[in-house]
């Protein structure tokens, strides 16, 4: 049976609420899957307190999401098999979530300044929004009244470093993030090494107390795999691997189980849940 460990919910920036999650993993026929929404764990916790994190042949990972930087790249790390309810966990994400809510804020007045009709409670009733509200979501608002034809349009002219509506995002260090993910008993994952776009910075943080890397991304092809596969051994790294899925429309893979890894690697990230 084959693995999904990187999928997004309602609960960041993500289409289907964690239950849909669930039943559409099932319907796929997976056998494990990670939740890693963006600086959030409540994704997790509404399964967990809803009763559906049972799931018979399913196992659920709990996971968690970071965003940083090391001053020239972005670099995304994720928490496999954290306590979702560790105090110290808890409060730095609430922290996080203040700052990504001011960041949104100030995205929404610069877009004004500059003629873009639009305001932060448009952006907050769109259909299908998330929780972790970010750039994306502004960017459909702006595709959906006809500024652009993509989200990617969007982001190249206004809302990526360097475009006039682009608001630095709050960062917590990686060694920081590192001892936050292991404090919370959980294992630090390199995502995506490829978007680094910097081999030299992706065998660098793959040092920085890392317990992982994930390997297998959709993007990647057969020799961007063995690439990380190497880098994994090399540092005795766990592989790891998944869709990043999200569910809108136009980003692939559009359906849950529609990329995926074998089960050998997802079960070394699996241990049974500890809070029922």
């Amino acid at each position: 049976m084959p693995s999904d460990l990187h999928i997004h919910t309602t609960f960041s920036d993500g289409k289907d609420t964690p239950e849909e999650i669930v039943e559409a993993a099932k319907a796929a026929g997976l056998r494990y899957i990670a939740i890693t929404d963006h600086d959030s764990v409540e994704g997790v916790t509404a399964l967990y307190e809803s009763g559906h994190y049972a799931s018979g042949s399913l196992h659920i990972i709990p996971g968690v999401g970071f965003s940083t930087g090391d001053g020239q790249n972005e670099i995304h790390i994720l928490g496999y098999n954290i306590d979702i309810y560790d105090a110290g966990l808890q409060e730095k994400l609430e922290e996080i979530s203040e700052a990504r809510w001011t960041r949104f804020t100030e995205i929404v007045e610069r877009l004004k300044d500059i003629g873009y009709e639009i305001g932060e409670t448009e952006v907050l009733t769109d259909e299908g929004l998330c929780k972790a509200v970010g750039r994306s979501h502004v960017a459909r608002v702006l595709v959906k009244k006809g500024y652009f034809d993509s989200i990617r349009a969007c982001f190249d002219q206004l809302l990526k470093r360097g475009r006039p509506a682009y608001v630095p995002h709050f960062y917590l260090p990686i060694e920081e993030i590192v001892a936050l993910i292991k404090g919370a008993g959980g294992i630090p994952v390199l995502a995506n090494p490829k978007a680094i776009g910097d081999e030299a910075a992706v065998e660098r943080i793959a040092q920085q107390g890392m317990g992982g890397i994930e390997a297998f991304y959709p993007s990647y092809d057969v020799r961007d795999t063995q690439h990380y596969l190497d880098v994994a051994q090399k540092y005795g790294l766990l592989v790891s691997g998944g869709s990043d899925y999200r569910g809108f429309a136009g980003r692939e893979p559009d359906a849950v189980g529609k990329f995926t890894i074998e089960d050998i690697y997802a079960e070394n990230f699996y241990r049974p849940p500890q809070h029922m």
